[in-house]
């Protein structure tokens, strides 16, 4: 039998259980196409050329080139062969660049109705939300 306080702490330990990258990719297999969409354009935006290229074997740069690199805009069909593990290579690499990028996800996932009320999207909410505080001059 649980108690409580084991099912209060349960979304705390699963997010140290798991990576945020990780999370975003079960958030984003979770997702309709169109939120699949919005989480892969936030991850994009600070990348480079170069940085596409090299990740998940280009499959984002294509998707970046095609989308056109001023007005970034994700086709559904562009999403079709992108699976849980290049999401996990995208958000590895994106933090690399702009952790800002990533924890912006947190906001995204906030204001969507469909992802806000799945699990994954809780526990990622809270890992980023706790991240950014640990960042934040003075906090501990």
């Amino acid at each position: 039998m649980t108690s409580p306080e084991s099912c209060v702490d349960e979304p705390a330990s699963r997010a140290r259980a798991a990576t945020i990258p990780q999370l975003v990719a079960e958030v984003y297999e979770a997702a309709t196409a169109a939120e699949r969409g919005h989480l892969i354009a936030q991850l994009l935006r600070p990348l480079g050329v170069l940085s596409l290229v090299a990740v998940a074997d280009g499959i984002f740069a294509k998707i970046r080139f095609r989308s056109g690199w001023q007005d970034l805009n994700i086709r559904l069909e562009d999403l079709q062969n992108v699976r849980a593990a290049h999401v996990i290579a995208l958000v590895d690499h994106a933090q690399q660049v702009s952790v800002e990028a990533v924890d912006g996800l947190a906001q995204l996932l906030i204001a969507s109705p469909v992802l806000s009320g799945s699990a994954a999207a809780v526990v990622l909410v809270s890992a980023l939300v706790q991240r950014a505080r640990s960042r934040q001059p003075g906090t501990a």
